[in-house]
């Protein structure tokens, strides 16, 4: 079983073979970072039980979270947020109202992510801010994932990740590439700041011969093809 404490470990040993990387929260984090000021007002879109406005919550004028899933809003751990029954893609909210959108293991769900990125880029303010973090559909961690028959996901993650089943919801992968994002990003109006790739050879780290393994594979991997996209649009 990968628990998330044995996965951070593999992490650090992969931090010591690469000096100066950073797995994609941290550099999520480090994006999101910039643009939170005491008078911003910020949507956490799919914002689940946690996430990175845990951070900032107390630190900005707003932060509302947005998720289709009751159980997780109703728990979420940001607690001056707050929190809003919706789908990502038909928003709630007047055009122009958000200084940042932020948005964390969410695109790759998304069936129709065009009106998903419409729909942003609809509520951001002009030079506001979209910030995200997804898997890349490229590369071979996600392609495996997606062979797998999606009856068999949920029972998968709770075997080898000590997660559980209920937190784990159907994927599409639709716009979940360095290209696709580009294309969804002038679709929706916005411009491109940054796309960062994140390397992390951890998920399949099982044990050490599997780190190992994976760790060396990971030498092979286009950047454009590592396992996270980190992503920052402005409108």
């Amino acid at each position: 079983m990968l628990s998330l404490d044995r996965q951070n470990h593999y992490r650090e040993r992969y931090r010591a073979l690469r000096p100066g990387w950073r797995t994609s929260g941290e550099v999520y984090e480090s994006f999101v970072r910039r643009y939170i000021r005491e008078d911003a007002i910020v949507l956490d879109l799919g914002c689940g039980a946690g996430g990175v406005m845990e951070l900032f919550d107390r630190r900005v004028r707003l932060p509302v979270g947005v998720d289709r899933h009751l159980p997780s809003l109703r728990h979420n751990r940001a607690s001056s947020m707050q929190r809003v029954l919706s789908d990502a893609d038909a928003l709630p909210f007047v055009a122009g109202c958000f200084d940042l959108v932020v948005c964390s293991w969410v695109i790759e769900h998304a069936r129709q992510p065009e009106r998903l990125f419409a729909e942003v880029s609809r509520v951001l303010r002009p030079a506001g801010h979209l910030v995200f973090l997804t898997p890349n559909a490229a590369n071979y961690v996600t392609v495996i994932n997606r062979l797998v028959p999606a009856w068999a996901q949920a029972l998968l993650v709770r075997l080898f990740y000590a997660r559980s089943e209920r937190d784990t919801f159907p994927v599409a992968y639709r716009a979940n590439t360095v290209r696709a994002l580009r294309a969804s990003a002038q679709r929706a109006g916005l411009q491109v700041c940054a796309l960062e790739t994140i390397h992390d050879p951890t998920y399949l780290a099982l044990n050490e011969f599997a780190f190992r393994l994976s760790a060396f594979i990971e030498r092979f991997i286009p950047d454009e093809h590592a396992v996270h996209i980190v992503g920052d649009f402005v409108k």
